[in-house]
């Protein structure tokens, strides 16, 4: 009873903590105290562990994604449940939990679709930077700052929806497990999930960042028995090599286009292509560079925002499938868990996606670090 009346009181308190702010775009993010207000009826209030810098947060900076600011960005974490609202059934304080980007309301045409996961709660499009009634629980300089997909991670505590934060194996390392929450989930499940790869396949992987290995990881479980990764920083190779690549290309090698070598070298074209860059170049080099009868390309990089693609209806009327998928295609609430507890089982290594591991504070030189591409992975910890 006493615990129960603990919790009770520290639900209703303020918390005052550490973030990590971005006050306006193309410059550094600020570190300020914020206050973190109570979590409302089906909402949870984490104290964050560890959270990953992904590129997706980087084209927020720069504007190619839009949101709202002031605002605390970060959606790749996990650490542990300080508190709950009224009515939160899914998690309880102390629980190990990884917040989710995608939510999973479990309740919309989405959610109810077999092999769906964009749940029609998930603000990408539409990015109100906000919690699902409508209203921010950070405030600093006694402004309100905007949150980030549901989940803003680059601070000491956050506060997620219900159905924005799945509870995770009690003994997992958070500090590596915040990769399932984006990075790793989305990569492997592109190659496993969506392109669904086939045994004795034909890979081409565009983009050696964490997702791109993590895309490698995913062809590799699938059985594909060539992969060739594309990139035209040859630093990322060896790393690539590790993970599962059989050979590495680099176009600025070549004088002619990159699909007309992939078609060279693959006999014709590969079988499925990825393209984890989120140019508009680069998009369609992976889909030319896939068979014209039955080549899988997949999208997975974020593209910029509001630029169109201009191609040639002839390049699909001949067998090829284009895709595309957010998170791997996984049902986040419902997959994390399972992700983590494959983890767990040693059926994935998250270590060669990790390179660098640095406190929240020096979050800008984390940011620095996958600019400069000489990171594949930052983990900022707290």
């Amino acid at each position: 009873m006493r615990e129960e009346k603990y919790v009770i009181q520290k639900k209703k308190k303020v918390i005052k903590c550490k973030a990590a702010v971005l006050w306006e775009l193309n410059k550094p993010f600020s570190i300020e105290e914020v206050e973190v207000a109570p979590p409302k009826a089906h909402e949870v209030r984490i104290k964050m562990v560890a959270t990953g810098i992904c590129r997706s947060d980087d084209h927020v900076v720069n504007g190619s994604l839009v949101t709202r600011l002031p605002v605390v960005l970060g959606h790749e974490g996990a650490g542990i449940v300080e508190s709950i609202g009224e009515g939160v059934t899914t998690v309880r304080p102390g629980d190990k939990v990884i917040p989710l980007f995608i939510p999973q309301c479990g309740k919309c045409n989405v959610c109810k679709h077999p092999e769906a996961n964009l749940c029609l709660k998930f603000q990408l499009k539409e990015p109100r930077g906000t919690l699902n009634d409508g209203t921010c629980r950070f405030t600093c300089r006694g402004k309100p700052i905007h949150h980030f997909l549901g989940t803003s991670t680059f601070t000491q505590y956050t506060v997620v929806d219900e159905m924005s934060v799945a509870k995770i194996h009690a003994d997992s390392p958070l500090e590596k497990v915040c990769l399932i929450g984006c990075g790793f989930s989305t990569g492997y499940g592109s190659a496993v999930k969506i392109a669904k790869v086939t045994q004795g396949s034909t890979c081409a992987v565009f983009g050696l960042g964490g997702v791109g290995l993590s895309v490698i990881m995913g062809c590799k479980a699938a059985g594909a028995a060539r992969i060739i990764a594309v990139d035209i920083n040859k630093d990322k190779f060896a790393r690539a090599k590790q993970v599962g690549a059989t050979e590495c290309i680099n176009p600025q090698d070549y004088e002619k286009p990159i699909e007309e070598v992939l078609k060279e070298v693959s006999g014709g074209g590969v079988d499925f292509s990825f393209e984890v860059i989120g140019r508009l170049d680069t998009m369609m080099s992976a889909l030319l560079c896939c068979q014209e009868a039955y080549g899988v390309s997949v999208i997975v990089g974020v593209p910029p925002h509001a630029q169109n693609i201009s191609m040639n209806p002839m390049l699909l009327l001949t067998g090829r499938t284009w895709k595309g998928a957010i998170f791997g295609g996984f049902k986040s609430k419902e997959s994390v868990p399972k992700l983590v507890t494959d983890f767990m089982a040693k059926k994935f290594s998250l270590d060669q996606l990790i390179t660098h591991v640095l406190p929240l504070e020096k979050i800008n030189e984390g940011f620095d670090l996958l600019r400069s591409g000489m990171s594949v992975r930052t983990i900022l910890t707290f």
